[in-house]
């Protein structure tokens, strides 16, 4: 395992998740749970399996909800506490291991673009480079492999390009007969950003406060003066995008079938 543990991760966390309400009608979408576990908690320990550990989580809609999942972390795994009354000092916890994970967690507006969120925690993204990605995905992705792409292609940012899947059967026919039926084919249609990005910190010349959309604002700039690299990523990968999507990846957990728990 790599030592990125000084590298900042960003994952930002203040998307409504207006696509997939009936799951997140009271919680912010990186809250949802796969599998008993928050997905922003799946793709923290993807991360950590690859030696980071330094998170930065900029909050907007719900964000409160976030701060106290952390901040009551270590309550919500104890298999047991003792509790003095009389005691200001709190429980003490029994039966319980917590990650070494040190999490920055900052308000960045209700309404605030990906771009504007990323500009208003700059202060701490305080190393050469960091890493992003959205706290709706998971992936079996090699992020060691992934940082060393950026290395070699001394580029301002690296994309990880991934296959969709179509939401549709495909079927395989001759005449009008059927010959297979595969319920998520990868598409040929080319790759699409699988939001896994490593960036060089003077990346953030070209976010701001008040900047929009990271995908529609910053990146296309980026493309413009040739400093977007990709890495290819040809395995498991799937965002929560739908409700559908949610249910697919609670199945899996449940099936022990989660290719992305890489821990």
């Amino acid at each position: 395992m790599s030592d990125y543990s000084s590298i900042p991760v960003v994952i930002p966390c203040g998307g409504m998740g207006t696509r997939i309400r009936e799951a997140s009608d009271r919680l912010p979408k990186p809250l949802i749970e796969v599998g008993g576990h928050p997905i922003l908690w799946h793709i923290m320990k993807i991360y950590e399996h690859h030696g980071f550990r330094r998170f930065v989580l900029p909050l907007g809609y719900k964000g409160d909800l976030v701060k106290d999942f952390f901040l009551n972390y270590r309550q919500r795994k104890a298999k047991s506490m003792t509790v003095l009354l009389t005691d200001d000092a709190g429980p003490t916890f029994h039966d319980v291991k917590i990650e070494d994970w040190e999490i920055t967690l900052v308000d960045t507006g209700q309404e605030t673009g990906t771009g504007g969120r990323i500009g208003r925690i700059a202060e701490h993204l305080d190393e050469e480079s960091f890493a992003l990605t959205y706290g709706d995905g998971v992936a079996d992705i090699d992020l060691t492999a992934l940082m060393k792409t950026h290395q070699a292609h001394d580029r301002l940012a690296t994309v990880t390009g991934v296959r969709p899947t179509s939401r549709f059967g495909e079927l395989r026919v001759e005449g009008d007969e059927v010959r297979s039926f595969n319920e998520k084919p990868e598409l040929d249609s080319g790759l699409i950003n699988g939001g896994f990005f490593v960036f060089d910190r003077a990346f953030l010349e070209y976010v701001s406060p008040e900047s929009g959309m990271l995908e529609s604002d910053a990146l296309p700039k980026v493309v413009a003066d040739d400093q977007l690299a990709m890495y290819r990523h040809e395995g498991f990968w799937q965002s929560m995008d739908t409700y559908r999507e949610f249910l697919s990846l609670n199945s899996m957990w449940d099936a022990g079938t989660a290719a992305w728990k890489v821990w």
